[in-house]
């Protein structure tokens, strides 16, 4: 149902299931990779304090693909990038059948942000959503006080025709059961036509 490998101009995204990853690589990323605080200040999960934490998080990925609830990926840039090859970081899109709604998330290293990965990505998730699922609506959101995602979120959402919901408040619940308000976008099938002439041609 979900490509196995979806490739844009500068990215190359893989299942993020135990097979395919290095639990170690991806434990050090998720635990100690430089500015990992600053990652994760703004996203539910903490950085990793074991292995069979990072292990778990793959095993997860790969249950929830199985069970087509939603299809997690990690981000390599391509040849000819800054860090060809290393995990960029990840991304996925969470399906809910009943509503025709698919939720995207992102998250990437510190060393890895500014470069337009995010709306890259969010493309060809995008049409993996509409064209692939034929679903009705792409829904994603960020902290309120997390500028930077703002930015690359709106970035997008304008370029295929979304529009900003508004705030929900305590919605987002945080791995240590704190709750916060957050900021919802929506993008549907008949926008997105509409923004891109019929579709995109970023997944062969």
């Amino acid at each position: 149902m979900f490509p196995e490998t979806i490739e844009t101009e500068r990215l190359r995204l893989r299942p993020r299931w135990p097979e395919t990853v290095d639990v170690h690589e991806c434990y050090e990323i998720c635990s100690a990779d430089p500015g990992i605080d600053e990652v994760t200040e703004y996203v539910t999960w903490s950085p990793h304090e074991t292995v069979k934490e990072t292990q778990e998080f793959l095993e997860r990925g790969k249950s929830k693909w199985e069970d087509a609830e939603a299809a997690g990926y990690v981000i390599r840039p391509k040849p000819g990038e800054d860090g060809a090859g290393e995990i960029a970081g990840c991304t996925g899109i969470g399906i809910d059948w009943d509503r025709r709604t698919a939720v995207l998330g992102l998250w990437l290293r510190k060393r890895f942000w500014g470069r337009g990965y995010s709306g890259e990505r969010a493309a060809a998730l995008c049409e993996l959503a509409f064209d692939r699922l034929d679903l009705e609506l792409v829904a994603v959101s960020h902290h309120p006080d997390n500028e930077q995602s703002a930015r690359a979120i709106e970035k997008y959402v304008d370029r295929f025709g979304g529009q900003r919901e508004g705030v929900l408040r305590n919605h987002l619940e945080y791995q240590d059961g704190s709750v916060h308000d957050e900021v919802r976008y929506t993008i549907s099938q008949r926008e997105w036509r509409e923004a891109t002439d019929g579709g995109t041609d970023v997944l062969d």
